[in-house]
């Protein structure tokens, strides 16, 4: 029986990782794989007492687009979000603080609100 080297242990190693790795991962074709990351789904939650939703569809005027066809509403008024071009979210409130999610975005603006009313913003 040949000798077990480091690299073909280390080898050995990174395969068994692999397939662990791939076995672990749900079922999907490949369009569903490709969507998932861009379809952060619906959320209804009260975060810190304030109601917090999140849809696909809605926004009107200019920003809908960049929401990419996504609704954010703080205690029933639309958070304006805007998704960048990595992936991640921002909104009118909390700008400068990229997020993963439209939820995060939500509960980052009522994290900088500090139990202020959201404000309707005027779209063009």
């Amino acid at each position: 029986m040949p000798e077990l080297s480091r690299r073909r242990a280390l080898t050995a190693a990174a395969a068994l990782a692999t397939v662990t790795a791939a076995a672990t991962l749900p079922a999907a074709g490949p369009a569903q794989a490709a969507g998932h990351h861009d379809d952060p789904g619906t959320f209804d939650e009260v975060y810190k007492g304030r109601r917090i939703q999140g849809r696909p569809g809605g926004g009107s005027g200019h920003h809908h687009h960049h929401g990419a066809g996504y609704a954010v509403f703080v205690d029933g008024v639309e958070l304006h979000v805007m998704r960048n071009a990595d992936g991640s979210w921002i909104s009118v409130v909390s700008h400068y603080a990229p997020v993963p999610t439209p939820r995060a975005a939500a509960r980052a603006a009522v994290d900088e609100l500090q139990g202020a009313a959201l404000l309707p913003f005027p779209a063009n």
